[in-house]
């Protein structure tokens, strides 16, 4: 039996009947976009903010890859002598309180998963209203440029520059936008951004390529860390992953030479001891943003690999020009 991203994704990827029964309802679902964008952008715009505000988004519903490009921004941005704050949906967090500015404390079922990932770089504020987060960042804190991970059509946020991340892989499906097909936004939204970047490639005119590579493997309960080239155990392993695109995932371990039983689950899926609790001596490989939900967890077995995003420093440096441009 498929799951429900196995069945969405025969949907949006490949040419389905699906599409001729949906079609009439992604008409809708593109007008509807239209009109909140309007109103929220024209009609009812917030206040500008008082710093520069870069949004990290997509066009497409499930994963391209974005968090780490944030993180690379991020970094990027403080070795140039900026103070960069990260704003977040906090996507699955169940707090009753916001807005959240992360500490030691947080934990993901409050905040989310990404975000846990965010503020080891700098500080992260949470709430669905990314606008009302953003304040927030800048009245608890002295950051001096805001970044937005994802909340490309969050409307109510102003931004000054826009960078969408594609999956240079699936690109963009049946180029419909849902339910029948992946995207969030028709393909002319792409004429209106600063940048487009492309997540592995291959690229076309005026897309930056980013390549994300594994950087180590950390064993979760004791932090011990390895090398990629120097994992210490034999090869046949769990892979986990709660992703919108977990083969992705999957294909990296299997390219570094690992053979894999696929256990996948739901993006940002909340995970409790019994989903890894497998009955054979295997170690289990998962990603970072998974872990992050799993370090109460009693297992030895588990283990988490880290990824880094490389962006060409063409991308960055024309970053960087244009957020002097603003000024």
């Amino acid at each position: 039996m498929k799951s429900s991203s196995q069945f969405f994704e025969d949907i949006f990827y490949r040419q389905t009947w699906w599409v001729v029964l949906l079609a009439p309802l992604s008409w809708i679902f593109f007008i509807l976009v239209v009109i909140r964008r309007t109103f929220q952008t024209q009609i009812n715009p917030n206040p500008s903010l008082k710093v520069p505000v870069i949004v990290i988004g997509n066009i497409n519903i499930g994963g391209t890859g974005k968090t780490p490009l944030v993180i690379a921004i991020a970094r990027y941005l403080k070795d140039a002598g900026y103070k960069p704050g990260i704003v977040s949906r906090g996507y699955k967090g169940n707090s009753s309180i916001y807005p959240i500015l992360l500490n030691k404390r947080s934990q993901a079922l409050d905040v989310g998963d990404e975000p846990l990932l965010l503020a080891d770089i700098c500080p992260v504020t949470v709430d669905p209203n990314r606008y009302r987060a953003a304040n927030y960042l800048l009245e608890k804190t002295d950051c001096d440029l805001i970044l937005s991970d994802d909340g490309l059509q969050h409307y109510n946020m102003n931004r000054d520059i826009e960078i969408v991340v594609i999956d240079g892989k699936r690109r963009f499906g049946n180029n419909l936008s849902f339910p029948a097909g992946p995207l969030r936004e028709s393909l002319k939204r792409l004429d209106s951004v600063d940048f487009i970047v492309n997540n592995s490639g291959p690229t076309e005119d005026g897309e930056h390529l980013m390549n994300v590579s594994p950087a180590k493997f950390i064993h979760l309960k004791s932090g011990k860390s390895y090398s990629v080239e120097d994992w210490p155990m034999h090869k046949q392993v769990h892979a986990v992953a709660g992703l919108g695109n977990p083969g992705r995932f999957f294909d990296l371990l299997e390219r570094l030479g690992f053979d894999i039983t696929r256990n996948p689950f739901p993006d940002h899926h909340n995970f409790i001891s019994e989903d890894v609790h497998y009955l054979d001596h295997l170690p289990i490989i998962m990603t970072e943003k998974d872990a992050s939900k799993c370090k109460d967890f009693d297992n030895n077995k588990i283990w988490y690999l880290t990824i880094e995003a490389e962006v060409s420093s063409k991308f960055m440096e024309q970053l960087d020009s244009k957020l002097k441009n603003l000024s």
